[in-house]
């Protein structure tokens, strides 16, 4: 049947509706399984492990003793700060891949870039951020 101009597309006001209905019922899954995400990163030198939650918050750090040998606590406070950065941008895309799995495309391109940008972010890029716009 041709679209009359003026009326609604039924069918494809019916095709979004089942595509929302699906993606609600898989809402325990999506939870289940976005909370189960863990970022994992080493150092480049393999020193250090850092492995972050689903909101990036730390749950292990590893530190060989040999860092110990020849001490320097910028370095490795520096050391430290990156390998958790690697894990928390691991855990976003995790994520994000989790959701982009289980959302339909056109609930997807409901999201922004900047709330996707911001999820995906570090707390530091953030805050540079809101700094920069700050002035």
């Amino acid at each position: 049947m041709a679209d009359v101009p003026g009326r609604p597309d039924w069918s494809a006001l019916r095709g979004m509706i089942a595509d929302l209905n699906k993606a609600t019922a898989q809402l325990p899954d999506i939870q289940r399984r976005m909370l189960a995400v863990t970022g994992t990163a080493w150092s480049p030198d393999r020193m250090i492990k850092a492995v972050v939650g689903p909101r990036g918050h730390l749950l292990e750090l590893e530190i060989d003793p040999r860092v110990l040998r020849q001490p320097n606590s910028k370095a490795l406070s520096s050391s430290i700060v990156q390998t958790v950065r690697a894990a928390i941008e691991d855990a976003g895309r995790q994520s994000t891949e989790v959701m982009d799995e289980a959302l339909p495309s056109d609930l997807r391109a409901l999201g922004s870039s900047a709330a996707r940008d911001f999820v995906g972010s570090h707390d530091a890029d953030v805050r540079k951020r809101l700094e920069d716009d700050r002035g």
